[in-house]
């Protein structure tokens, strides 16, 4: 399966209406996808296993979309077969009143991956540059007016890539997914969770609100996008109208990148191997 058309290349004017939201790749139907989902979480368990035995590398996913595109399953279908311990999921929501006395990367600074490890964003810093700048909340983070720029959004985006550079750079293997759902496929989803009890609980007043709000975030979102993605560090934009294929994508985009990444199980010496024998043979003689 070819992932290349998802990638957001650095530097280059993003159009979110130009990507399709309902694209299936080659797949004509869920189950041929389901088949290979499964294979591919099976082959990232494997991975998984290495870069956690090695813990040397980390892995941070990050995943942004609009309300009812499907992070959260995404998130739980993709990620299912991984060693828990080696595994981390944080989502972050409106900041509290200790993290707002931060900077604005603290609070996800100190949830990072350890070495051996993947942790996964469910929405990230980059709620800074999107739902900060749509409603006009930057006020709100106490910053020294002296060290407010006119464009403080390109700004962000600098200190964003720097900072993504830097956790590269030290180990850190960053894959950023914009789940693209339409407009129209939002809409569905809403009427679904209001219609059916079983998931009124998802549904918030709040949401139809955000709503309002579509353009811009596209807006915002086209240009973080393209200000910030890197080779080191690339956004790729998923279509998510079919959950089935947007799952399947996000699967062979990790599964790319895991493979490439130098990760083995560790090799023991001379000196160790042959403490392991003695130990063995410790083992083999207890009675």
């Amino acid at each position: 399966m070819k992932t290349t058309g998802y990638i957001v290349k650095p530097n280059v004017k993003l159009e979110l209406s130009k990507y399709k939201t309902d694209d299936t790749g080659n797949f004509k139907n869920k189950n041929e996808a389901e088949k290979d989902l499964t294979n591919n979480i099976e082959e990232m368990q494997k991975l998984h296993d290495k870069l956690y035995a090695e813990d040397k590398f980390s892995i941070l996913l990050i995943f942004q979309a609009m309300d009812a595109a499907g992070k959260d399953s995404t998130i739980k279908h993709v990620m299912s077969g991984l060693n828990p311990q080696g595994t981390s999921v944080v989502s972050f929501k409106q900041p509290s009143a200790e993290e707002l006395n931060h900077d604005y990367l603290w609070r996800c600074n100190k949830a990072l991956p350890e070495r051996g490890r993947i942790g996964i964003f469910n929405r990230s810093y980059y709620e800074e540059v999107l739902v900060v700048r749509v409603h006009d909340l930057i006020n709100n983070q106490k910053i020294p007016a002296q060290l407010l720029p006119p464009d403080i959004w390109k700004e962000r985006y600098r200190q964003i890539s720097d900072y993504e550079k830097y956790l590269y750079e030290n180990g850190t293997v960053i894959l950023k997914f914009f789940l693209h759902v339409s407009k129209d496929e939002q809409k569905k989803r809403f009427l679904e969770r209001i219609d059916k009890q079983s998931k009124n609980w998802k549904f918030s007043e709040a949401d139809i609100k955000e709503r309002q709000y579509w353009d811009e975030y596209q807006k915002c979102y086209e240009e973080a996008l393209a200000n910030t993605s890197k080779k080191h560090a690339p956004w790729y934009v998923i279509p998510a109208d079919h959950k089935w294929f947007m799952r399947l994508a996000v699967s062979e985009i990790i599964i790319a990148t895991m493979k490439k990444m130098p990760i083995d199980y560790p090799h023991l010496d001379k000196e160790q191997l042959a403490r392991l024998q003695e130990c063995k043979k410790v083992l083999e003689n207890e009675k």
